[in-house]
């Protein structure tokens, strides 16, 4: 995979910034938005650690016991991976490996996007499922995963679509 050059931006945004410019700035971008998904996967994670010390926990049906094991697996992974940026800037700070670590880093931010963005499905199937039905569960899980799709797949080429055509 090659890494992005001084050729990879607009040369008529607007800005006139260095290669180094662009990559501090690109980085400061990312960690704004693991700042954001590390909030709400914290709020998640502490949610399903919780649950185990609730009365009603013991009314969990076998395959509901499995699909909480999966959510706080889910949920650690999801915590790693945000917290994964960082600690690689701590052990590559002051060797000039910020190039590297905003390739990598935006590769890792949307990995955790997936995982938190699978993470919110299965939490919403689990809630529903248990306070309603299991056939509940599925159609909140459902729609869920509808709105998921949308954001990720049907929204972006909206977006270019009318970027493109001046609508923007």
């Amino acid at each position: 995979m090659t890494l992005p050059d001084a050729r990879d931006a607009d040369p008529t945004d607007g800005r006139d910034e260095s290669a180094n410019e662009r990559y501090d700035r690109n980085w400061s971008e990312l960690l704004q938005e693991f700042r954001v998904l590390q909030t709400g996967t914290q709020i998640l994670a502490g949610f399903l650690l919780t649950l185990p010390f609730q009365q009603r926990f013991t009314e969990l049906r076998p395959e509901e016991h499995y699909l909480y094991l999966g959510l706080v697996v889910l949920a650690t992974l999801t915590t790693l991976l945000a917290l994964a940026p960082v600690i690689l800037h701590r052990l590559l700070f002051r060797q000039r490996a910020k190039r590297e670590l905003v390739r990598v880093a935006s590769s890792i931010l949307i990995a955790c996007l997936t995982a938190a963005s699978a993470l919110i499905i299965g939490i919403v199937h689990f809630v529903f499922a248990f306070v309603l039905s299991p056939a509940a569960g599925w159609w909140a899980a459902g729609g869920a995963v509808i709105l998921v799709a949308t954001i990720w797949i049907a929204l972006p080429p909206l977006i270019r679509s009318a970027r493109r055509d001046g609508n923007s």
